[in-house]
């Protein structure tokens, strides 16, 4: 077999067993603050800041439904120079719980992509969320999950170990959300 017909094959097994209902929770928990007008932040560390990105582009923009109100999302990981401000005037470890300080209400939701999950900027900002604001924490995982896995208050872990087949998963994941969400805000009256 090949190496490109490993890797596929790979990942459609990580596929077939991802948990449909840990992705359904996240929509329902995503329709909620969406019901409740909350603030959503997406952040994660290089290919999962990626992620982070094109989850919130898909959030603002895929979800919108002619005479419903839109998502409000926000990728922490799009603001280059705060993020650097923050990581050169006080530690890398903060740079998304101090902007967090600064935009995060009561109430609104944190969604952390992380194939380790054990980030100390991105477990400082799940800390900070759920302490200090009392939001809810969405972790889109690896395998394991790390300590954002065992923190969260919702998790998606795209069961293997190969980090390209869980970013391809987060990815996935993503467009399942968002592409759901889509369809449950038409469903509404």
């Amino acid at each position: 077999m090949s190496y490109v017909d490993e890797y596929l094959s790979g990942l459609e097994t990580a596929i077939r067993n991802l948990s449909r209902h840990d992705v359904q929770t996240v929509v329902d928990v995503l329709l909620s603050a969406w019901r409740d007008d909350r603030q959503v932040f997406v952040i994660g560390n290089g290919g999962s800041a990626a992620t982070a990105s094109h989850m919130m582009n898909d959030l603002c923009k895929l979800t919108i439904v002619p005479g419903k109100r839109r998502f409000r999302a926000i990728a922490l990981t799009d603001n280059v120079p705060l993020l650097t401000a923050w990581g050169n005037d006080s530690s890398f470890d903060t740079v998304f719980e101090e902007t967090l300080r600064s935009l995060m209400r009561s109430g609104d939701v944190l969604i952390i992509i992380s194939t380790s999950g054990d980030s100390p900027n991105l477990i400082s900002a799940m800390n900070c969320a759920q302490t200090e604001f009392l939001g809810t924490v969405i972790g889109i995982t690896g395998s394991d999950g790390g300590r954002i896995a065992s923190g969260a208050d919702v998790v998606v872990r795209v069961p293997s170990d190969h980090i390209g087949h869980q970013e391809d998963g987060h990815l996935i994941v993503n467009h399942a959300v968002s592409n759901a969400l889509a369809e449950r805000l038409r469903a509404l009256e």
